[in-house]
């Protein structure tokens, strides 16, 4: 990801977390993730741009603690634009839900997010991600290979993603792939729409069907349930654990709606 088209240098906010992701279990949490997220909930965060090809205010910003600086993305709920098919406010705690069931399954796709103040009013906070240049978004999105973008598959399933696009696959260096843009998920209605779709109704690997058991568990009265309950409603979160009992059940990627476009536009 790059910072073109931001504008100029706004104010700072000290050390004033509305809300954070403390209670993810550190088990299976990648090195330095627990530091990031402090870092992200406590540190004094500086918006230096906007990121301007964004639909929502997506802001650039550096945050800063105990001698400690990373850049972010701040997206204030005050400025999500309205949505026909979701509920006014809510994108940026959707956000942080991906995270969260990310950081639950082991896939780590969701860079640390939390929800907390910022120089505009609450919002998601997200680490940025560096992608790999020498990567081609195009032709990654579409390989059959890729165990980490088949998992990304698996991942948008269960959280009903409806804007899984090209350009929200963060590829990076030593090989992970993050993703990013989570704010259009969780709906309790069937919205699934991506750009990888090259394994619907190919039986699921192994390492999907164990992870999708936990996240089972997880949501049926686990941690994962409780802190989601601060984003998600129960509806969305019981419409989430029956799409992991249906794919548990069928052991197949899904196949696209019927009735809802089934790639975003523009796709890239």
């Amino acid at each position: 990801m790059s910072a073109r088209g931001r504008t100029a240098t706004g104010p700072a906010v000290p050390d004033h977390a509305a809300a954070g992701a403390s209670d993810i279990p550190e088990r299976g949490m990648p090195e330095g993730e627990s530091e990031a997220l402090e870092l992200l909930e406590r540190g004094t965060l500086t918006v230096a741009g906007r990121i301007m090809a964004a639909s929502n205010a997506t802001l650039f910003c550096t945050i800063r603690a105990a001698g400690i600086e990373a850049n972010c993305v701040y997206k204030p709920i005050a400025g999500e634009r309205p949505l026909w098919d979701f509920p006014h406010g809510t994108l940026a705690g959707r956000e942080v839900a991906a995270y969260l069931v990310s950081s639950a399954a082991g896939w780590n796709f969701v860079p640390p997010t939390v929800m907390r103040d910022g120089p505009f009013g609450p919002g998601m906070c997200q680490l940025w991600i560096d992608m790999d240049p020498d990567v081609d978004l195009i032709a990654l999105s579409r390989r059959t290979d890729h165990a980490g973008l088949r998992d990304l598959a698996v991942f948008d399933a269960v959280i009903n993603n409806a804007d899984r696009k090209i350009g929200h696959l963060l590829p990076v260096p030593d090989g992970h792939l993050y993703g990013c843009d989570h704010g259009i998920c969780f709906a309790e209605e069937y919205k699934l729409r991506t750009v990888l779709w090259q394994w619907c109704g190919k039986a699921l690997p192994a390492r999907s069907v164990e992870v999708l058991r936990r996240l089972a568990d997880d949501l049926a009265g686990g941690w994962l349930a409780r802190a989601l309950s601060a984003h998600l409603t129960r509806g969305e979160i019981a419409a989430m654990l029956s799409r992991v009992e249906v794919l548990l059940a069928s052991r197949t990627h899904p196949y696209p709606p019927e009735d809802w476009p089934a790639v975003p536009w523009p796709p890239v």
